[in-house]
């Protein structure tokens, strides 16, 4: 069992090899993503919609997010960890994300954080790196800036806002990032990004030709409902499967059959 780094990762944009990434919020799922293959595991601030019940990312606070990762940290042996950045621990200043990110390292077993914004997040991003703390960056749809795009819409449609995502990923680049998500951008934008840039790319709702892509693990499994997206492929139906194994379990206990004597203790054995 080879350890992912952020060395095979490059290795394999340069190899053409498709890189694989999922999120988790604990260990067990972590673990289980693990022992499939999975390459990279990111915990992502996802966990304050799909773990918390809100509706968007902006509640997830630096203690939310180090108590996952130090869960999703204890399932994995082999995929390279990477902590998500919450809102406000890495865009005030450089040396406040710094101490932020490096928590997620010392304390909570991370290899990597990942941070959102383009070519003014560039420096945050340099300060990292400097000290020793990989960083993946994200642009295009960056959910921490729902507000500001007034929804979950593509962006970079127009040649304005392309011409400043080939920008933010150049920047990201040269400060040192090690691999970018590019989120909800036309397929021909990201095609373009990707093959720009020495760094692989990771995608998700932008098109097959990044050099991964990425999911919420509670997507593609099929167990939140609350959002329905375009770019999900849900590989199962789990929602349905657990709402199942419930009802059977709540009609046994009604009719008596749970539990049975082989499921019950007697006096002796």
């Amino acid at each position: 069992m080879k350890k992912v780094t952020i060395t095979t990762l490059r290795e394999m944009k340069r190899k053409g090899e498709k890189i694989a990434v999922l999120t988790a919020y604990d260990a067990l799922f972590a673990s289980l993503e693990d022992q499939a293959g999975i390459d990279v595991i990111l915990v992502g601030d996802s966990a304050a919609m799909v773990v918390a019940g809100h509706p968007t990312t902006l509640s997830a606070t630096m203690e939310q997010m180090l108590f996952h990762v130090q869960a999703a940290s204890r399932g994995v042996q082999r995929a390279l960890l990477v902590a998500d950045m919450p809102f406000l621990s890495f865009q005030v200043t450089p040396e406040e994300a710094l101490r932020n990110a490096g928590r997620f390292l010392a304390e909570a077993g991370a290899e990597a954080v990942k941070v959102e914004g383009g070519q003014h997040m560039a420096p945050t991003v340099r300060r990292l790196v400097e000290a020793g703390i990989p960083v993946m960056g994200h642009l295009g749809l960056t959910p921490q800036s729902i507000h500001q795009f007034g929804g979950w819409g593509v962006r970079g449609r127009d040649r304005r806002e392309a011409e400043k995502l080939i920008a933010g990923a150049q920047a990201l680049q040269e400060a040192g990032a090690f691999s970018l998500v590019l989120e909800k951008i036309p397929a021909p934008l990201a095609a373009e990004i990707s093959a720009s840039l020495e760094i692989p790319t990771i995608g998700i709702g932008s098109g097959p030709d990044c050099d991964g892509q990425v999911l919420v693990n509670y997507d593609m499994l099929g167990l939140y409902e609350q959002m329905t997206l375009k770019f999900v492929r849900k590989y199962r139906n789990l929602s349905l499967e657990v709402r199942s194994a419930v009802e059977e379990y709540i009609r046994d206990i009604k009719n008596g059959s749970f539990p049975s004597a082989d499921e019950s203790y007697d006096l002796e054995g």
